[in-house]
């Protein structure tokens, strides 16, 4: 047993424990009354899911375990001469709440190595589909072929202990990321450098291993790095994380869970933000140049607001600050690409949006988010395949939705089962009878 799974094997006993006294001495502890706009309104802001993993302050932003970006990325072990942590340690902290050593980051990035070739029959399922498929499809798909590998569906089937169900979905998570990001480079080579596909290198870490298969060229291992740390999860409520955690609350395995997780990522209003973003400043720059001044911006973002049309990337349903995601990436870019010409306009953007949407009134808040520089930045490495970037913004959600379903089946979650009323039950609720 690696010192990852004996760590959490470990942690299992106290937080089965703290669980259980909850439940018994304060279950019927109210935490929230629901209001009817909040029936129509995507259940935005109830509280009733619960993750350890992370928490979204909405003036510091994500937490990991307790931990800020800013912690994380000082925090976590690196490589020797490395910017970035590696992605591996971000994973067992991720399952453990601990920062690892470099020893046991080793064993981890070892382990992962070790689970990392993926089936003949993946890549054949890939080549039956048709040229136009689009790359989450593909994702999702190859996900989904991999199921005939879960060792919870052979566990279960041959009879164990609830408390146990933990460990088989320990093992297919920990298969599953140690090939995300083989199939997702697979998946770009195949698909837009005709066929050349550039075999992994186990000898690799996580974040190195896939800018060698993607063919580009250092600090791309550092962005990958940093790439699948920020994106690896956002609490329980996103689309995303809350479809696994459903899904996987039916005793589903890790594979079914995290492909309908996936397909939840490709909606336009989740994962695929980050594409509309630099789909949005490049019509920008065509129209009004590659150097646009402070006025050709307002211009633009006033026409864009003014055509019943929001500014990509600005926003966020509870942030109340700019995402430090964002900053994370604005300081990568500051050192190794500041006179990109889209960078450069990323950073006019920046001065010139919040004080325009603070005008307009209508959004609570006015500060991009994670998705106002991620395309960008993939851009200038070439990596300019708008519908790629949502797979990568996949492997590593991958890393956080994992981990939550890992916890999930630890602490013996229920299946989710909200209950509905009716439109005439609300009325009523609203204006009782006489």
């Amino acid at each position: 047993m690696t010192q990852l799974k004996a760590r959490i094997a470990a942690l299992l006993p106290e937080w089965r424990d703290r669980v259980t006294r909850l439940l018994k001495e304060h279950g019927d502890t109210e935490v929230n009354t629901v209001k009817i706009s909040q029936f129509y309104g995507g259940m935005r802001g109830i509280k009733c899911l619960t993750t350890d993993i992370s928490y979204l302050d909405p003036f510091e932003g994500i937490r990991f375990r307790g931990y800020t970006i800013p912690e994380t990325l000082e925090k976590l072990p690196k490589a020797k001469g490395a910017e970035m942590p590696y992605a591996e340690g971000h994973l067992y902290l991720l399952l453990t709440g601990d920062i690892p050593t470099q020893d046991q980051v080793q064993e981890l990035i070892k382990d992962l190595q070790n689970r990392g070739k993926v089936p003949e029959f993946v890549w054949k399922t890939l080549k039956a589909l048709p040229d136009d498929t689009h790359p989450m499809t593909m994702f999702s798909i190859a996900i989904m072929a991999l199921q005939r590998e879960s060792v919870f569906v052979k566990r279960y089937n041959e009879g164990m202990s609830k408390m146990d169900y933990w460990d088989p979905m320990y093992e297919d998570s920990m298969n599953l990321i140690a090939k995300l990001h083989i199939i997702a480079a697979w998946i770009y080579r195949y698909k837009y450098k005709n066929g050349k596909i550039i075999q992994p290198d186990f000898k690799l870490d996580y974040g190195k291993n896939f800018a060698h298969m993607m063919g580009i060229d250092t600090p791309y291992d550092e962005l990958s790095r940093l790439y699948f740390i920020l994106h690896s999860d956002h609490e329980s409520g996103n689309v995303s994380a809350h479809t696994t955690h459903l899904v996987a609350s039916a005793l589903s395995d890790a594979y079914y869970s995290l492909a309908a997780g996936m397909n939840g990522l490709a909606g336009p209003l989740h994962g695929l933000a980050n594409q509309e973003v630099l789909r949005w400043i490049q019509e920008m720059m065509t129209k009004v140049g590659d150097n646009p001044t402070k006025a050709d911006m307002e211009k633009f973002v006033w026409d864009t607001l003014n055509s019943g049309q929001v500014v990509p990337g600005y926003g966020h349903a509870v942030l109340r600050k700019t995402d430090p995601r964002y900053t994370a990436q604005r300081e990568f870019s500051l050192k190794h690409l500041p006179n990109d010409p889209i960078f450069k306009v990323v950073s006019l953007i920046y001065d010139v949006v919040p004080p325009i949407l603070q005008e307009q009134g209508k959004a609570k808040n006015p500060w991009p988010n994670v998705d106002a520089h991620s395309g960008v930045i993939q851009w200038h490495y070439g990596v300019r395949e708008y519908d790629f970037y949502t797979v990568m913004f996949g492997v590593g959600r991958a890393f956080g939705v994992l981990s939550n379903i890992i916890w999930d089946r630890a602490l013996g979650q229920a299946i989710e089962r909200p209950k509905s009323l009716t439109l005439t039950m609300l009325e009523e609720i609203a204006v009782p009878k006489k």
